[in-house]
């Protein structure tokens, strides 16, 4: 059974990924959580506690769910075209609302170097991670590499999240893929 805060935490993520940072409120959360009135409040004081706390929560969840131990290395360029089909699917669907709570987040916490950094370094830490996939598939120059394919794999979940949820990925990810493994 859930405790109080982590109730509190997820109805936080889950309401964030729906309406947004401007819809996050002690009160609200307490609602969605089903909550007695003021048990977010007691454990975040303050809006900035709430959103340390979010930060922090989104970070260690998406830790425990994609770190290293759960997704088996990808051994050649099929296996690494199928983890990053399945992680963008993972990631606009069952964790929909946590995409969406943390780009939401990142953009709100741009300028709030603090505020954001376990966002940042939990992105960090899937980068060199996935730097490690692409060297073992036998991608050259994986750190840019990976950039791309990092940076392709968000476009992605941007737009089926936002424009076209049905969208297919794997022919633009089969293109990148195949397109980097023969670079020179």
């Amino acid at each position: 059974m859930p405790t109080t805060k982590e109730r509190a935490l997820d109805a936080a993520v889950e309401l964030l990924g729906a309406e947004g940072v401007r819809a996050l409120s002690h009160a609200r959360i307490d609602t969605r959580a089903g909550l007695p009135a003021g048990s977010t409040s007691n454990w975040f004081r303050t809006r900035r506690a709430l959103l340390a706390g979010i930060v922090d929560w989104i970070a260690e969840r998406e830790r425990a769910d994609f770190g290293p131990a759960g997704v088996p290395a990808a051994p050649d360029e099929k296996a690494l075209i199928d983890g990053l089909c399945a992680m963008v699917e993972l990631q606009t669907g069952p964790f929909a609302a946590r995409t969406r709570a943390r780009y939401a987040l990142f953009l709100e916490l741009a300028s709030d170097r603090e505020l954001g950094a376990p966002l940042r370094q939990q992105r960090h830490e899937f980068e060199r991670w996935t730097e490690q996939l692409v060297a073992a598939a036998g991608i050259p120059d994986p750190v840019p590499a990976t950039r791309a394919l990092m940076a392709l794999s968000d476009g992605l979940m941007l737009h089926r999240l936002t424009v076209d949820p049905a969208l297919d990925m794997r022919p633009a990810v089969e293109r990148a893929v195949r397109g980097l493994m023969t670079r020179s």
